[in-house]
C-alpha cells in the first residue's frame, strides 16, 4: 500500500483520483487536501486528460472531516492553496468533467464532494448524508449551498436538519446521482462514462460544462460573477471559441468521410 493520500494514474485519456486512507475510511486530513487538490490541478493542466474520476480505496468513498485530527488541533486543509476548499477539491473549479464514483460511505464532506462533481455513479452500498448537526457543525464544504441546488428544497432541508443519511438507490430516485451499480462495478461504471465523454471534442466538452454552470439562474457557487450574466451573452462567447476551433472544422470532415475525429483540443 502507498503512503501517498491520493494516487493519481491515467487510464485512456481519464485522471483516476484514489483516495488513500482506506484505515481511517479515507477521512481528509491536510495530507489528503493537499494531495487531491494537486492531483486535480494536474489533471486539469494535462492536456491529455479529458475527464477526471474520483473514489475511495477500501469500503469507503470518503468519511468526511477527519475529526481525530481535529481533536488534536491539527489542519485538515491544504495552507498552500485555501481557494481550493474542503479536501483541494469543494471550491476547486476544473473545466474538463469530475465523475464521482462513491464505492461505500460518503457521509459529511464525502457527500460535500460528492455534491462538487459534475456526474455521479454510486454503488449500491454508498450511503450519503449531512449529519454535521448531529456534530454541533455546519456542512461548510458547500453541502448547505449546494444540496439546495440540486434537490428540490424540502428534500435539502429535511437531510441537512435532520442529519440521517439516505442510501444509493433513494439518492438516485431523488435526482442526487447519475447512476446506481454494484459495488464491485463502480470504478468500471464511471471509467465507461468518463470514456463516453473523453471520446468527444475537448474543447466543445469542456466549454458546455463551462456554460451551463455560468448560465445558471441562481448565482454560481463557482465564480460570484456567474449566474448574474446575460446567458446569451455567455452562450454567444463560448460558441465562438467552439467554432472557431480546429475541432469544429474536424467533426464534419471525420463524419463526411465516415472516419473517427482525430480531436486536436484546439
Amino acid at each position: 500500500m502507498s503512503d501517498t493520500a491520493v494516487l493519481y494514474e491515467v487510464r485512456d485519456g481519464v485522471a483516476v483520483l484514489t483516495f488513500n486512507r482506506p484505515e481511517a475510511m479515507n477521512a481528509v486530513n491536510a495530507a489528503l487536501a493537499t494531495a487531491a487538490g494537486d492531483a486535480l490541478a494536474q489533471a486539469s493542466a494535462d492536456p491529455q486528460v479529458r475527464a477526471v474520476v474520483l473514489t475511495g480505496n477500501g469500503r469507503a468513498f470518503c468519511a468526511g472531516a477527519d475529526l481525530k485530527a481535529v481533536a488534536r488541533g491539527e489542519p485538515i486543509v491544504d495552507d498552500a492553496h485555501p481557494e481550493r476548499g474542503f479536501a483541494g477539491i469543494v471550491q476547486h473549479w476544473v473545466d474538463k468533467p469530475v465523475i464521482a464514483a462513491v464505492n461505500g460511505f460518503a457521509m459529511g464532506g464525502g457527500t460535500e464532494i460528492m455534491l462538487a462533481c459534475d456526474l455521479v455513479v454510486a454503488a449500491d452500498t454508498a450511503v450519503f448524508g449531512l449529519p454535521e448537526v448531529k456534530r454541533g457543525l455546519i456542512a461548510g464544504g458547500g453541502g448547505v449551498i449546494r444540496m439546495q441546488r440540486q434537490l428540490p428544497m424540502k428534500r435539502a432541508l429535511e437531510l441537512a436538519l435532520t442529519g440521517d443519511g439516505i442510501e444509493a438507490q433513494t439518492a438516485l430516485d431523488w435526482g442526487l446521482v447519475n447512476r446506481v451499480v454494484p459495488a464491485e462495478q463502480v470504478l468500471d461504471a464511471a471509467l465507461e462514462l468518463a470514456r463516453k465523454i473523453a471520446e468527444n471534442a475537448p474543447l466543445s466538452v469542456q466549454y458546455t460544462k463551462q456554460a451551463i454552470y455560468r448560465t445558471q439562474t441562481a448565482l454560481s457557487e463557482w465564480d460570484p460573477a456567474w449566474g448574474a450574466e446575460d446567458p446569451w451573452a455567455v452562450n454567444e462567447l463560448l460558441g465562438a471559441k467552439v467554432l472557431t476551433s480546429a475541432d469544429a472544422l474536424e467533426g464534419p470532415t471525420a463524419f463526411a468521410q465516415k472516419r473517427k475525429p482525430d480531436w486536436q483540443g484546439k
